[in-house]
């Protein structure tokens, strides 16, 4: 048993013969697909088994007579290719294209069944030529607009950072202290479709636990918008709660260190100031700031109750998000556990206004009969919110609404490789680029340049006097949005989808990491249906099925560089063959659970393929010839047969 000689001449053959290019016929479809890879430039053991898996149920629906589409691209757009391109000092475009082809050598020689003719890589003008149509669609439809946002600002990558790539204050890169900033941003509205996104997930076969991932960050609530009168001004603060029931146990107001009022107040008052640079300095990520000890500082300021007409404290507090809600929130420290350990570290009025049941020790989180809340006393909780918010509409002091937690999608970056927003400004005012001067393409960079920003490039922006091009660039996820698309017409200079996309679409299978389960997932759901809208696509979602594989591991954690628990899977490769590694990936544990390493089950597997090799091709017995009537030993080797050929099956 020679694998090295046997899997090159077979997949040699694969390639010559075009054995897995697939096109439209009258058999049932089968569209599978594996997340493509950011060319990196070596694959590692959590690609092999991602793709293992997707290749083994291609290769079992072919067998059972499925046209089956398996496609194969490259995500590679991004920010590390600008590092690695200044760390090597070469263009990230030359970085890429390397490591492409070196990937999608070690890709098949795994032996994937991929139809190399629908390949596509995000970064190349014939795939964000439609990536720029699309957002010039969606800016006809109104579902794109501009506007001064405070973001995350990494000083020395000079770019735009999500909440949650801020780690500790400092950027998940470049490891440098974040800025606050005030800067134009592209947003795309997503919230648009909030409810659709929520009630859609029912008709998809996905895992439960993603499901509830979604639910969660698209976070529909209903509750109310209460308006608190700034004491000696006109203005108010606006707060929006779930719980308008608890309003007679608010006892302070907080706002975010990003709100204006924050930022105004810390130009004349020294210790606020310093608050907001403490503030600053941890992450913005939602996720740490729920685990991060909470923190205030009064403002000195008041406002005024909307019912008792008591004077109420602001403070601004270090867990409030600007960008959920208005970036305030009604502080009610007898019936939230956040507010009550903020209310008992700086000794501010706890009231229990909620009664309950079981337990009265404070924070009471339950609903409840009201108490100490004047005419609605004695109500349930909600009979009472009703009550509440029709007395403050009617004051013009708040109103009932449902909100959501998801917000729209900043796609603005400031970065030099990716796809280039199709926008020109004259005179300062938006105009998108026509389809017919599609693509804008991204330049080339001078000869032994560093990736600079587009702003930094007045060849490309500066078109005439008062005419200039957008300098920004998308954010990644756009260029992964719509990929599974664009596979079933890839090889389509002409139109975006075409009668391919109609016979493929929707991906039956689709394959990938949990750590893609909200944002990826989201935004392609998203842009699904806002293609579908515009009769681009059709059907409601883009992935029948969703099979999140587990991770590798190695000494019982992830493996990474940082941890030295690395494996390299070419050197099994080249060491065993492709077929060993691809049985021990699959032999080990089901694809939805971690798979722990193990050399002696690599070795394991190596031995298992060279039994059925002998059995198969070193065989020494002749055709058997089946007898009209079998022995009762012959029956049950029969019957086990038959046994054992239905377990495999349904195992697939």
């Amino acid at each position: 048993y020679n694998p090295k000689k046997i899997e090159e001449s077979a997949q040699k053959k694969w390639i010559e013969d075009g054995r897995f290019e697939a096109k439209p016929d009258d058999r049932e479809k089968y569209y599978c697909l594996s997340m493509f890879p950011y060319p990196s430039g070596k694959l590692h053991m959590g690609h092999v088994r991602n793709y293992t898996i997707g290749d083994v149920i291609s290769r079992y629906k072919r067998m059972n007579n499925f046209n089956v589409f398996q496609p194969m691209g490259w995500d590679a757009f991004g920010l590390p290719a600008e590092n690695a391109a200044i760390a090597n000092e070469v263009s990230p475009k030359e970085w890429t294209n390397d490591n492409i082809e070196h990937m999608k050598q070690q890709l098949i020689s795994l032996g994937l069944g991929y139809d190399w003719s629908k390949e596509l890589r995000t970064c190349e003008p014939n795939y964000y030529k439609w990536e720029q149509l699309i957002f010039k669609k969606f800016f006809e439809k109104g579902l794109v607009y501009k506007k001064k946002s405070l973001v995350n600002w990494d000083p020395i990558d000079e770019t735009v950072l999500a909440n949650e790539q801020v780690i500790d204050g400092k950027g998940w890169r470049s490891g440098a202290p974040v800025e606050i900033k005030e800067i134009d941003q592209w947003f795309i509205k997503i919230t648009d479709y909030a409810d659709e996104l929520l009630s859609s997930l029912n008709e998809v076969d996905w895992p439960e636990n993603v499901k509830t991932m979604q639910e969660n960050w698209i976070g529909k609530s209903h509750g109310a918008e209460i308006k608190y009168q700034i004491k000696d001004s006109e203005e108010y603060l606006t707060a929006f709660s779930t719980r308008p029931d608890t309003i007679y146990g608010v006892s302070f107001v907080a706002i975010s260190p990003n709100h204006k009022i924050a930022l105004n107040l810390s130009e004349h008052d020294k210790k606020i100031e310093s608050f907001l640079k403490q503030c600053k300095e941890t992450s913005s990520a939602e996720a740490d700031m729920a685990k991060a000890e909470k923190l205030g500082i009064d403002t000195g300021m008041k406002v005024i109750h909307p019912l008792t007409d008591e004077e109420i404290p602001v403070w601004i507090g270090n867990f409030v998000l600007l960008d959920y809600g208005t970036g305030v929130v009604m502080g009610v420290p007898g019936h939230d556990q956040r507010d009550f350990e903020f209310a008992s570290k700086y000794n501010l009025d706890i009231k229990q206004v909620i009664s309950s049941s079981t337990n009265d020790e404070l924070p009471v989180l339950t609903k409840g009969i009201l108490l100490n809340s004047d005419k609605y006393n004695d109500l349930d909780s909600d009979s009472a919110s009703k009550k509440i918010i029709e007395e403050l509409s009617e004051k013009k002091l708040g109103e009932g609404l449902i909100q959501f937690r998801l917000r729209d999608w900043g796609v603005s970056r400031q970065r030099y490789w990716g796809c280039p927003i199709p926008v020109i400004y004259e005179n300062g005012d938006a105009k998108l680029v026509e389809e017919n001067e599609l693509p804008v393409v991204l330049p080339e960079l001078p000869k032994d340049s560093p990736p600079i920003p587009l702003s930094q490039n007045e060849e490309f922006y500066k078109i005439s006097d008062g005419i200039e091009r957008e300098t920004d660039t998308f954010d990644t996820f756009m260029d992964s949005s719509w990929y599974y698309a664009r596979f079933t017409s890839a090889d389509n200079d002409s139109e975006i989808f075409d009668e391919n996309s109609k016979y493929w679409l929707p991906v039956d299978l689709y394959i990938g990491g949990i750590e893609h389960a909200i944002l990826h997932l989201l935004y392609s759901r998203f842009f699904h249906k806002a293609l579908r809208d515009m009769g681009m696509v059709e059907g409601n979602e883009p992935f029948k099925k969703l099979l999140t594989q587990g991770m590798v591991l190695k000494d019982g954690a992830k493996m990474s560089k940082s941890k030295g628990n690395t494996v390299d899977p070419q050197s099994y490769i080249d060491k065993y063959g492709a077929d060993t590694v691809r049985l021990y990936m699959m032999f080990t544990s089901p694809p939805e659970q971690s798979l722990e390493w193990s050399e002696s089950s690599v070795e394991g597997a190596s031995r298992f393929i060279k039994k059925v090799w002998n059995l198969v091709v070193c065989r020494n017995y002749e055709d058997i010839n089946i007898p009209d009537n079998f022995s009762k030993e012959e029956l049950d080797l029969r019957r086990k047969t038959h046994t054992t050929l239905k377990k495999v099956t349904n195992d697939f």
